[in-house]
């Protein structure tokens, strides 16, 4: 089992670059996406989530991201890789083989497909299982419910908060009561980890240790400052970051979803690129609107028109 890891404050859930013309994995673009999101203090990164397309990676890419971030990424930081899958065999291997290839902890999704014979009493085996097995430690991760997931009962959460390998929960839903029932229901040292940006700052006012937020690829240093000004207790200061970030995830990430964070992102100067279809590129009409979400929120100044 893996030693304890603290995982307060904001990561980044890193969108996956493609080369344009193969459509194979970008890894040198990877590379420059980190340097440049850790010139920030985000805590960690989240490879192979939703916003990173994790369901169009082979097992081949998802090791390759892993072993390529742990070159690039502060020994002080934390890579957590996502090793969900739909058979509880699946999910011990991908999350051995990310602890090999460098990952400091993994975020486990549940198995959907069946859903309707995935109870409470089968969640919970299929967690146990991959907890006992795993070289590092556990999160839950609640997937955002508009997409193909399962909502975890709060309950069920607050049994897995008992097994020692099970440190938090990467909680998508995107509502502070959420929030406050996990908070509630589980262990003290357990880390509920908001994955809405639009509610970073009043996630960590009821007790959230810190979020996985894609809003941040895009504002990296003010969602990274939301938890270091709440830690400081300068409510004030955090409450205009959250006001300032909260449409750019509205709008592009809740609004958009992947095509628009990657489109944001090139707008930035980062590397967004092609998706892995069947996801396709936003139209100009939306690109434009991107550009003025982002320049409302005074994140495209000092970028290269």
């Amino acid at each position: 089992m893996g030693a304890p890891i603290d995982l307060s404050g904001t990561h980044l859930p890193v969108t996956t670059p493609f080369d344009a013309t193969t459509g194979d994995l970008d890894v040198a673009a990877f590379r420059d996406n980190l340097r440049r999101w850790f010139e920030h203090p985000v805590r960690g990164i989240l490879i192979a989530g939703s916003t990173g397309e994790s369901v169009f990676l082979d097992d081949e890419e998802r090791r390759t991201l892993v072993e390529a971030a742990a070159d690039v990424v502060p020994d002080d930081r934390a890579v957590i890789a996502g090793t969900g899958a739909e058979s509880t065999r699946q999910a011990i291997r991908l999350t051995k083989e990310a602890a090999a290839a460098g990952a400091d902890a993994v975020l486990v999704s549940p198995p959907a497909y069946y859903r309707g014979a995935m109870t409470p009493v089968v969640l919970e085996r299929h967690f146990r299982a991959i907890a006992d097995a795993s070289p590092v430690p556990v999160l839950v991760y609640q997937v955002p419910l508009r997409l193909s997931t399962i909502e975890l009962p709060a309950a069920l959460v607050g049994t897995l908060s008992g097994h020692p390998n099970v440190v938090g929960i990467k909680d998508s839903r995107g509502t502070v009561e959420g929030v406050t029932e996990l908070v509630g229901a589980t262990r003290d040292d357990f880390q509920v980890l908001v994955g809405s940006g639009a509610v970073l700052h009043p996630a960590l006012e009821v007790g959230a240790a810190g979020g996985i937020v894609a809003v941040g690829l895009m504002a990296t240093a003010e969602a990274a400052e939301v938890p270091i000004a709440h830690a400081a207790g300068d409510a004030d200061r955090a409450s205009a970051l959250q006001a300032r970030i909260a449409p750019v995830h509205q709008r592009i990430v809740g609004g958009m979803g992947v095509p628009g964070v990657k489109a944001a992102l090139d707008l930035l100067g980062l590397a967004g690129g092609p998706l892995r279809p069947p996801l396709a590129a936003v139209g100009e009409d939306r690109i434009a609107e991107i550009r003025t979400i982002l320049r409302e929120a005074d994140l495209l100044e000092g970028v290269p028109a």
